[in-house]
């Protein structure tokens, strides 16, 4: 009796226990559905750009734009290179020194790309004038092509020699080089930018320069230049073989009935002041196939760039003997725009 006596009043103790348990209040579940946190930004929608080729495609138009003209794939007027390395313009219209051809192509373009300059030059002697202006275009860093017109002003001289005061002689070239090896600047330093080259020459005076005792009118000059600016030394070297029959330059016309073709040689020797200015000197050497004293000439020279695109050459000249007047010794200026 003890024993049923406590087993029956455990009982209702545990449903007692469990009724409470029952009361406690239980939380309601979410109306929403649950989101994980990067949902929304996986939802959220984004505004698509419209696709675009990598390369845009080539057209027959042309484009203007900062770094010059682009025809197809051909850049006209990028110029890139460094200052002062294009040289400036010869008398005769190519690119170098003053006086003295060089392996540089005219023009400040990059490789790929199309380049033009233009020239005007005066000179100035006792007896003499000189003025010639003309136009060079350079294809890549490769190819150059030019053509100029001299005129050469013989003042009293032209009575004394009896052909008339104040005769001009006048005279065009047309110029063609090609570098064949090397690099002005970059490379090996004992490898010069090496080019040749042609320059044709007309003189306009034919049946002048014939009775001064000249073959020929007309006639081709071929040259071999070696060029290279040595940066670390601020120092610019150049060299030149010329294969002539030229008198004066051929303002006198082409050889004689006793005198052709002759080797000459040029050389130029520049140091750079800045990135816009050089100083130097050259040397020209010619033949006297007329038997006039035809002399070698000199020169010391200065060019400085004013801008990317325009800039002034001035030089003290040593021309020597011309048509038998000696001492011709003067000023040399001449002004260069290229792109």
């Amino acid at each position: 009796m003890s024993l049923t006596a406590r087993g029956v009043h455990a009982i209702p103790t545990c449903l007692i226990a469990l009724a409470q348990a029952a009361a406690v209040p239980v939380a309601p579940l979410p109306a929403e559905r649950p989101q994980i946190a990067y949902a929304p930004v996986l939802d959220a929608e984004v505004e698509h750009a419209p696709p675009r080729r990598a390369v845009q495609p080539v057209g027959p138009a042309t484009a203007f734009a900062e770094d010059g003209v682009r025809i197809g794939r051909v850049r006209l007027f990028d110029g890139g290179k460094l200052l002062l390395t294009n040289g400036v313009s010869t008398v005769e219209g190519s690119s170098g020194g003053g006086i003295a051809r060089w392996a540089t192509i005219a023009g400040r373009q990059m490789p790929g790309g199309v380049g033009v300059s233009a020239h005007a030059t005066a000179i100035e002697l006792p007896d003499y004038g000189w003025r010639s202006y003309g136009v060079a275009v350079g294809f890549g860093d490769r190819l150059e092509l030019s053509v100029s017109r001299a005129d050469f002003d013989t003042r009293d001289v032209g009575a004394a020699l009896g052909i008339g005061q104040g005769y001009t002689f006048n005279m065009e070239t047309f110029g063609a080089k090609l570098r064949v090896a090397g690099d002005l600047v970059y490379g090996e330093t004992w490898l010069p930018q090496i080019a040749v080259g042609i320059e044709h020459k007309r003189s306009r005076d034919g049946a002048l320069v014939r009775a001064l005792g000249a073959a020929d009118d007309a006639g081709t000059d071929y040259t071999v230049s070696a060029t290279k600016l040595l940066l670390a030394r601020s120092l610019l070297v150049n060299a030149t073989a010329r294969y002539t029959k030229a008198n004066q330059l051929g303002l006198l016309g082409f050889g004689s009935a006793g005198d052709g073709y002759r080797l000459q040689f040029e050389g130029s020797l520049g140091y750079q002041l800045s990135r816009r200015a050089v100083v130097g000197a050259e040397y020209r050497s010619k033949p006297d196939n007329l038997g006039l004293g035809e002399d070698d000439w000199m020169d010391i020279f200065a060019a400085y760039a004013l801008t990317d695109h325009l800039t002034l050459t001035a030089a003290y000249v040593d021309l020597g003997s011309i048509a038998t007047f000696p001492d011709q010794r003067g000023g040399f200026l001449s002004a260069q725009v290229a792109f």
